[in-house]
Protein backbone atom coordinates (compact mmCIF):
# COMPACT_ATOMS: atom_id res chain seq x y z
CA UNK A 1 0.00 0.00 0.00
CA UNK A 2 1.33 3.27 -1.23
CA UNK A 3 -1.26 4.99 -0.65
CA UNK A 4 -3.43 6.81 2.47
CA UNK A 5 -6.24 8.72 0.87
CA UNK A 6 -6.70 7.87 -3.61
CA UNK A 7 -9.68 10.00 -4.34
CA UNK A 8 -11.20 10.36 -7.96
CA UNK A 9 -13.30 12.67 -9.42
CA UNK A 10 -15.35 13.08 -5.94
CA UNK A 11 -18.73 15.49 -5.93
CA UNK A 12 -19.75 15.62 -2.21
CA UNK A 13 -23.20 17.54 -1.64
CA UNK A 14 -24.34 18.74 1.81
CA UNK A 15 -28.27 18.90 1.44
CA UNK A 16 -29.42 20.02 -1.88
CA UNK A 17 -26.00 21.71 -2.30
CA UNK A 18 -22.69 20.44 -4.00
CA UNK A 19 -19.74 21.94 -2.25
CA UNK A 20 -16.64 19.96 -3.43
CA UNK A 21 -16.56 19.47 -7.41
CA UNK A 22 -14.93 16.45 -8.77
CA UNK A 23 -11.83 16.61 -6.63
CA UNK A 24 -8.67 14.46 -6.96
CA UNK A 25 -6.22 13.48 -4.01
CA UNK A 26 -4.00 11.26 -3.78
CA UNK A 27 -1.48 11.32 -0.16
CA UNK A 28 0.52 8.98 -0.48
CA UNK A 29 1.87 6.86 3.16
CA UNK A 30 4.53 9.17 4.81
CA UNK A 31 3.84 12.52 3.96
CA UNK A 32 2.81 15.69 5.52
CA UNK A 33 0.37 17.69 4.24
CA UNK A 34 -1.59 21.02 5.12
CA UNK A 35 -4.80 21.41 3.42
CA UNK A 36 -5.76 25.54 3.32
CA UNK A 37 -7.95 27.99 2.15
CA UNK A 38 -10.51 30.62 3.18
CA UNK A 39 -13.49 29.42 5.60
CA UNK A 40 -16.19 28.05 3.47
CA UNK A 41 -14.14 26.51 1.06
CA UNK A 42 -14.60 23.18 1.34
CA UNK A 43 -11.73 21.92 3.69
CA UNK A 44 -13.29 20.33 6.42
CA UNK A 45 -16.10 18.59 4.25
CA UNK A 46 -12.84 16.91 2.52
CA UNK A 47 -11.60 15.89 6.11
CA UNK A 48 -15.18 14.19 6.66
CA UNK A 49 -14.99 12.74 3.24
CA UNK A 50 -11.90 11.50 3.98
CA UNK A 51 -12.62 9.71 6.95
CA UNK A 52 -16.62 8.22 5.47
CA UNK A 53 -18.89 10.50 7.64
CA UNK A 54 -19.79 11.81 4.06
CA UNK A 55 -19.88 9.78 1.05
CA UNK A 56 -19.36 11.05 -2.12
CA UNK A 57 -22.37 11.75 -5.27
CA UNK A 58 -22.42 8.49 -7.43
CA UNK A 59 -21.13 8.73 -10.80
CA UNK A 60 -19.24 6.01 -13.00
CA UNK A 61 -15.97 7.96 -12.61
CA UNK A 62 -16.05 8.61 -9.21
CA UNK A 63 -13.38 6.71 -6.65
CA UNK A 64 -12.88 6.56 -2.95
CA UNK A 65 -9.86 4.86 -1.90
CA UNK A 66 -8.94 4.84 2.03
CA UNK A 67 -5.49 2.86 2.63
CA UNK A 68 -5.79 0.96 -0.65
CA UNK A 69 -9.83 -0.05 0.39
CA UNK A 70 -12.65 1.43 -1.03
CA UNK A 71 -15.22 0.02 1.60
CA UNK A 72 -14.31 0.41 5.34
CA UNK A 73 -15.78 -0.67 8.87
CA UNK A 74 -16.33 2.64 10.17
CA UNK A 75 -15.11 1.69 13.63
CA UNK A 76 -11.85 -0.12 11.91
CA UNK A 77 -11.22 3.21 10.49
CA UNK A 78 -11.21 5.50 12.90
CA UNK A 79 -8.04 3.04 14.55
CA UNK A 80 -6.28 3.93 11.73
CA UNK A 81 -7.00 7.28 11.54
CA UNK A 82 -6.78 9.71 14.45
CA UNK A 83 -9.10 12.76 13.82
CA UNK A 84 -9.02 15.62 16.18
CA UNK A 85 -12.36 17.88 15.10
CA UNK A 86 -11.59 21.52 15.25
CA UNK A 87 -14.66 22.16 18.28
CA UNK A 88 -13.44 21.38 21.36
CA UNK A 89 -14.56 18.02 23.84
CA UNK A 90 -18.70 17.70 24.35
CA UNK A 91 -20.25 17.44 28.07
CA UNK A 92 -19.77 13.56 28.84
CA UNK A 93 -15.70 14.05 28.03
CA UNK A 94 -15.45 17.54 29.99
CA UNK A 95 -16.66 15.48 33.36
CA UNK A 96 -13.47 12.56 33.10
CA UNK A 97 -9.89 12.81 33.62
CA UNK A 98 -7.40 13.16 30.88
CA UNK A 99 -5.88 9.68 31.33
CA UNK A 100 -9.67 8.09 31.09
CA UNK A 101 -9.92 11.14 28.12
CA UNK A 102 -7.59 9.60 26.45
CA UNK A 103 -8.30 5.90 27.23
CA UNK A 104 -11.70 6.50 25.69
CA UNK A 105 -10.05 6.74 22.49
CA UNK A 106 -9.40 2.79 22.50
CA UNK A 107 -13.32 2.77 21.78
CA UNK A 108 -14.18 5.93 20.10
CA UNK A 109 -16.63 6.86 22.82
CA UNK A 110 -17.04 10.22 24.44
CA UNK A 111 -16.62 8.89 27.77
CA UNK A 112 -15.68 5.36 29.79
CA UNK A 113 -19.05 3.49 30.09
CA UNK A 114 -19.22 0.44 32.78
CA UNK A 115 -19.39 -2.00 29.71
CA UNK A 116 -16.01 -1.14 28.17
CA UNK A 117 -13.28 -2.95 29.42
CA UNK A 118 -9.60 -1.26 29.70
CA UNK A 119 -6.90 -3.83 29.35
CA UNK A 120 -3.36 -2.67 31.37
CA UNK A 121 -1.88 -2.35 27.63
CA UNK A 122 -4.69 -0.37 26.93
CA UNK A 123 -3.48 1.97 29.85
CA UNK A 124 0.22 1.68 29.65
CA UNK A 125 -0.22 3.02 25.66
CA UNK A 126 -2.32 6.13 27.41
CA UNK A 127 0.33 6.59 29.75
CA UNK A 128 3.09 6.64 27.07
CA UNK A 129 0.55 9.02 25.33
CA UNK A 130 0.73 11.42 27.94
CA UNK A 131 4.08 11.64 27.52
CA UNK A 132 4.39 11.95 24.01
CA UNK A 133 1.66 15.00 24.01
CA UNK A 134 3.62 16.87 27.45
CA UNK A 135 0.52 16.34 29.46
CA UNK A 136 1.25 14.26 32.34
CA UNK A 137 -0.02 16.57 34.53
CA UNK A 138 -3.04 16.91 33.45
CA UNK A 139 -3.03 12.73 34.13
CA UNK A 140 -5.68 13.02 37.07
CA UNK A 141 -7.34 16.50 36.09
CA UNK A 142 -11.10 16.97 34.82
CA UNK A 143 -10.98 17.51 30.72
CA UNK A 144 -13.27 20.54 32.07
CA UNK A 145 -11.09 22.23 34.11
CA UNK A 146 -8.08 22.66 31.87
CA UNK A 147 -7.39 25.43 29.79
CA UNK A 148 -8.26 24.84 25.69
CA UNK A 149 -4.56 24.67 25.10
CA UNK A 150 -4.31 21.57 27.48
CA UNK A 151 -7.83 20.17 25.99
CA UNK A 152 -6.70 20.08 22.97
CA UNK A 153 -3.64 18.51 23.88
CA UNK A 154 -5.68 15.31 25.38
CA UNK A 155 -7.62 15.31 22.34
CA UNK A 156 -4.60 14.82 20.00
CA UNK A 157 -3.70 11.90 22.83
CA UNK A 158 -7.27 10.77 22.34
CA UNK A 159 -7.02 10.38 18.72
CA UNK A 160 -3.65 8.59 19.26
CA UNK A 161 -4.75 6.19 21.53
CA UNK A 162 -6.47 3.89 18.64
CA UNK A 163 -4.16 3.96 16.05
CA UNK A 164 -0.88 1.72 15.69
CA UNK A 165 2.70 3.00 15.44
CA UNK A 166 3.65 -0.91 14.16
CA UNK A 167 2.21 -1.06 10.88
CA UNK A 168 3.52 -4.91 10.79
CA UNK A 169 -0.26 -5.23 10.11
CA UNK A 170 -1.34 -2.87 7.84
CA UNK A 171 -2.08 -0.21 10.45
CA UNK A 172 -1.04 3.62 9.87
CA UNK A 173 -0.60 5.87 12.61
CA UNK A 174 -1.99 9.26 10.82
CA UNK A 175 -3.44 12.55 12.62
CA UNK A 176 -5.86 14.62 10.98
CA UNK A 177 -6.23 18.28 12.25
CA UNK A 178 -9.14 20.55 11.31
CA UNK A 179 -8.42 24.13 12.70
CA UNK A 180 -6.07 22.66 15.61
CA UNK A 181 -5.34 26.06 16.98
CA UNK A 182 -8.91 27.66 16.83
CA UNK A 183 -9.89 28.94 20.55
CA UNK A 184 -5.92 29.08 21.73
CA UNK A 185 -3.91 31.94 22.89
CA UNK A 186 -0.80 32.49 21.61
CA UNK A 187 1.55 30.42 23.97
CA UNK A 188 -0.79 27.69 23.66
CA UNK A 189 -0.42 27.83 20.00
CA UNK A 190 3.02 27.68 20.39
CA UNK A 191 2.96 24.69 22.37
CA UNK A 192 1.09 22.89 20.46
CA UNK A 193 3.04 23.70 17.07
CA UNK A 194 5.85 22.31 18.86
CA UNK A 195 4.10 19.22 20.31
CA UNK A 196 3.05 18.23 16.54
CA UNK A 197 6.98 18.64 15.44
CA UNK A 198 7.36 16.09 17.73
CA UNK A 199 5.17 13.40 16.29
CA UNK A 200 6.01 14.40 13.21
CA UNK A 201 9.34 13.96 13.66
CA UNK A 202 8.65 10.54 15.49
CA UNK A 203 6.79 9.07 12.60
CA UNK A 204 3.32 10.21 13.02
CA UNK A 205 1.63 11.87 9.68
CA UNK A 206 0.09 15.00 9.74
CA UNK A 207 -2.17 16.32 7.52
CA UNK A 208 -3.63 19.63 8.81
CA UNK A 209 -6.95 21.73 7.48
CA UNK A 210 -6.26 25.44 8.58
CA UNK A 211 -6.60 28.50 7.17
CA UNK A 212 -3.81 30.00 9.50
CA UNK A 213 -0.68 30.26 7.47
CA UNK A 214 1.19 30.01 10.78
CA UNK A 215 -0.24 26.34 11.98
CA UNK A 216 1.93 24.72 9.40
CA UNK A 217 4.72 22.95 10.17
CA UNK A 218 8.19 23.06 9.03
CA UNK A 219 7.81 19.12 8.52
CA UNK A 220 5.10 19.84 5.90
CA UNK A 221 6.67 20.02 2.90
CA UNK A 222 2.72 19.93 0.77
CA UNK A 223 0.19 22.33 0.24
CA UNK A 224 -3.49 21.91 -1.41
CA UNK A 225 -5.14 25.19 -1.64
CA UNK A 226 -8.79 25.08 -1.98
CA UNK A 227 -10.99 27.54 -2.69
CA UNK A 228 -15.21 27.13 -3.15
CA UNK A 229 -15.24 23.74 -3.23
CA UNK A 230 -12.06 23.16 -5.79
CA UNK A 231 -8.70 22.24 -5.67
CA UNK A 232 -7.04 25.53 -7.01
CA UNK A 233 -3.33 24.35 -6.56
CA UNK A 234 -1.19 21.91 -4.94
CA UNK A 235 2.55 21.35 -4.45
CA UNK A 236 5.38 22.06 -2.49
CA UNK A 237 5.85 24.84 0.44
CA UNK A 238 8.09 26.81 -1.79
CA UNK A 239 6.03 27.14 -4.68
CA UNK A 240 2.83 27.75 -3.14
CA UNK A 241 3.71 29.89 0.22
CA UNK A 242 4.32 32.97 -1.92
CA UNK A 243 2.78 36.29 -1.56
CA UNK A 244 0.82 36.46 -5.16
CA UNK A 245 -0.65 32.70 -4.64
CA UNK A 246 -1.71 33.36 -0.93
CA UNK A 247 -3.29 36.66 -2.31
CA UNK A 248 -4.87 35.19 -5.20
CA UNK A 249 -6.20 32.15 -2.37
CA UNK A 250 -7.60 34.78 0.11
CA UNK A 251 -8.69 37.76 -2.15
CA UNK A 252 -6.47 40.43 -0.59
CA UNK A 253 -2.71 41.68 -0.80
CA UNK A 254 -0.76 39.36 1.16
CA UNK A 255 2.77 40.47 3.22
CA UNK A 256 4.65 36.81 4.14
CA UNK A 257 7.92 36.51 6.09
CA UNK A 258 9.49 33.11 7.22
CA UNK A 259 10.88 32.84 10.49
CA UNK A 260 12.88 29.55 11.55
CA UNK A 261 10.74 27.17 9.17
CA UNK A 262 7.19 28.70 10.10
CA UNK A 263 5.78 31.46 7.59
CA UNK A 264 3.10 34.48 8.85
CA UNK A 265 1.10 36.51 6.75
CA UNK A 266 -0.47 39.33 6.95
Amino acid sequence: MDSIVDLEHVHVARGNKVVLHNLSLRIDRGEHLAILGPNGCGKSTLLKTITCELYPVVRPETRVRIMGRERWDLTELKRRMGVVAAELPGRQTLSITGLDAILTGFFSSSTLWPNLSVTNSMRERAEDILVQVNAENLRGTPVGEMSAGQQRRIMIGRAMAGTSSNDSDGSVQMLLLDEPSNALDLAAQQDLREMLRRLAQRGTAILLITHHIADILPEIDRIVMMNAGHIVADGTKENLLTAQQLGALFGREITLIQRDGYWNAW
